[in-house]
């Protein structure tokens, strides 16, 4: 089997996903099965549509959590909690901690953006 090297990691929303195999798609006419299955998984659960997605990335940066990562900015854009303890869900088994506040401003962002 072929090594495969790792150029750049990045975390991307679902419906960033979702594009990125619409381009491959259109390019190689065909997704292999593991690309198919995750385009359907894709579409499937995908709540924003790309426009939304820069807005919400960029309002959920400006609050300044801190220790909020991208990574955690796009797992609550693909979730889009609507109330606290799923948001609090979201930080289960990470290395931080965030304030009843910032989950108040963070759960206000969600919810106007949505």
């Amino acid at each position: 089997m072929t090594d495969v090297e790792v150029l750049k990691e990045e975390p991307i929303t679902l419906a960033e996903v979702k594009e990125k195999l619409d381009i491959i798609n259109k390019r190689d006419k065909q997704l292999n099965t593991a690309a198919a299955k995750t385009y359907e998984y894709a579409e499937h659960f995908s709540k924003v549509d790309n426009k939304k997605i820069q807005e919400l990335k960029q309002k959920l940066n400006e609050l300044n959590v801190p220790r909020l990562k991208e990574r955690h900015i796009v797992k609550l854009i693909d979730i889009l909690p609507e109330e606290i303890d799923s948001l609090r869900a979201v930080f289960v088994g990470e290395t931080i901690t965030v304030k009843q506040e910032d989950l108040n401003k963070i759960l206000e962002v969600i919810k106007k953006s949505t």
